[in-house]
């Protein structure tokens, strides 16, 4: 069987929010079973917690948002993606500004900080999301689709007319270790073309070559290059693994995503939610990396190769 996690020691770490532009710092705290994700704006006169769940997602422009009592912290989604790679469900996230720090721009930085601190486990078995229906949410030409399959996979096809992008697909099947390997480090990324007028709006403030791939109409203006020749993509399923984590439950089932983005991961997830009748709540009675569907549900007994 699989049980919670949480961390074993308390973590700090500092960086410059991407959108904010502000200096942050974040501590990560051991959490008792049950507890979940929580974050926590320390800079208030009155602390205010706000739990990591679909139901406080406050914006998606260009990052997930969450907020609760007139506060807020944005571009939550590497650390969310990071914990969720790190198998951590109960954690406090303690933090003095409104942004997590961006780091380098990927995950990994936040996975290093993890594994670092340690982790434990709990005695509270680990609740998964096991997806029997299909679920879609569209949005012109973008979509979201989650199908039943016995374990949590994404397919991912993403469309830019730029030609150091054009068109990447990928699908991933999760695993901690490929995911930490493969995924994780892989960078955001933004349009030199689109910096004025994101920063004209209060965006990308804290955007750097240190933190972000820039793309101008000539290609790549890092001059380390890519870490990944798909390296677009591995990031865009990266944001959603952070994104389909406020789903407060690991889900169980395989997404296929043409376009998306943070909206539509929230209008994904809050969907899914709202369809009981598309899913049910189990305990691995196994292990969590190929998770069994058990044959006493009619529905799923066809999943062998899904």
């Amino acid at each position: 069987m699989a049980y919670q996690q949480t961390l074993k020691n308390k973590i700090t770490l500092t960086g410059t929010g991407l959108h904010s532009g502000k200096e942050t710092q974040v501590t990560l705290r051991p959490a008792d079973a049950g507890n979940g994700i929580v974050f926590h704006r320390t800079d208030l006169p009155r602390s205010v917690t706000i739990e990591a769940t679909a139901a406080n997602v406050v914006d998606t422009r260009l990052s997930t948002t969450i907020g609760k009592d007139g506060a807020s912290v944005a571009t939550i989604e590497h650390l969310m993606a990071a914990l969720f790679s790190c198998g951590i469900d109960n954690i406090h996230v303690d933090i003095n500004s409104l942004e997590v720090p961006i780091m380098d721009g990927s995950a990994a930085p936040f996975v290093d900080a993890i594994r670092k601190a340690g982790i434990t486990t709990q005695r509270k078995p680990r609740r998964y999301l096991v997806v029997k229906k299909s679920v879609t949410v569209r949005d012109g030409d973008k979509r979201i689709t989650i199908i039943p399959s016995r374990y949590f996979r994404i397919s991912f096809d993403l469309r830019f007319s730029h030609p150091a992008i054009n068109r990447q697909f990928r699908t991933m099947r999760f695993d901690p270790e490929c995911f930490t390997d493969d995924f994780c480090p892989a960078r955001t990324f933004g349009f030199v073309s689109e910096l004025e007028t994101m920063r004209s709006r209060g965006l990308a403030l804290g955007a750097s070559l240190a933190n972000a791939v820039a793309i101008d109409e000539s290609g790549i203006v890092n001059g380390e290059g890519l870490r990944f020749t798909d390296e677009f993509v591995r990031h865009k399923i990266l944001d959603s693994v952070g994104d389909f984590a406020l789903a407060g439950m690991q889900i169980i089932g395989h997404v296929k995503a043409t376009k998306s983005g943070h909206e539509l991961n929230h209008r994904f997830i809050a969907e899914l939610l709202s369809r009981p009748d598309c899913w049910t709540v189990m305990e691995d009675k196994s292990n969590e990396k190929t998770f069994q569907i058990p044959l006493g549900i009619p529905e799923m007994a066809w999943l062998e190769a899904c």
